[in-house]
């Protein structure tokens, strides 16, 4: 899942090795050395709790451009390249006037490429009993989306995804450099929560888990 530093469950749903060169933009020269050691930068950030999402979005309209910027990925029946998603911890709301979420994902996400250029994502909020959904899109090189039921978001035709606590449907309007991440801002066009949905996906220290209140109320 992508927050940056933080400890990620699994193989770490934000963290996909795939072939995308190094980028070249850097938040730091060269020989400049990183003022904490990242062990213990990690270490220290997961101790922070986060949410647990799902980012989503639409297959892409011409296989053909698809297969020649990305080469082989995940596709759905037929060979027809499929649509992209991966796990994600670091999503936020980020303004009320215009409603504006953010996420942020690594620069080697092999997802990323698919949903920039798609233009538009979904954001799945996900509920208790999905943490194998989630170490689903954590992995990458497989059809993340094989037996998930999802359906298309009502704005961008992004997967939505079934059993969600909740749901973002967006555009992106944004991207920022954050060092070994980018900042990606994106204006909601819909959004909706289930009316039965119970405790969400919880992530701390390396751990899935689910929310306990302790103020004694609902």
């Amino acid at each position: 899942m992508d927050r940056p530093g933080a400890e990620r469950p699994g193989t770490g749903p934000d963290t996909e090795s795939g072939t995308l060169p190094k980028a070249d933009l850097r938040a730091v020269r060269e020989d400049e050395r990183a003022p904490v050691d990242p062990a213990h930068f990690r270490r220290v950030l997961g101790g922070f709790a986060s949410g647990v999402t799902v980012v989503t979005a639409p297959a892409p309209e011409d296989p053909a451009e698809h297969t020649a910027v990305h080469g082989a990925s995940t596709t759905e029946p037929g060979g027809a390249p499929g649509p992209a998603g991966f796990a994600c911890q670091s999503f936020a709301s980020l303004s009320l006037e215009p409603p504006l979420v953010s996420f942020m994902v690594g620069r080697t996400s092999t997802s990323w490429p698919r949903i920039a250029r798609a233009g538009v994502f979904c954001v799945n909020v996900l509920a208790a009993d999905q943490g194998e959904l989630c170490r689903a899109f954590a992995v990458s090189g497989t059809d993340k989306f094989a037996g998930v039921s999802h359906r298309p978001a009502p704005v961008t035709g992004s997967p939505l995804l079934a059993g969600v606590a909740a749901w973002i449907d967006c555009e992106i309007q944004a991207v920022h450099t954050g060092g070994d991440h980018l900042i990606v801002v994106g204006r909601v066009r819909a959004l909706d929560a289930a009316e039965d949905a119970g405790d969400p996906l919880v992530f701390h220290r390396g751990r899935l888990g689910t929310f306990a209140p302790v103020d004694g109320r609902d």
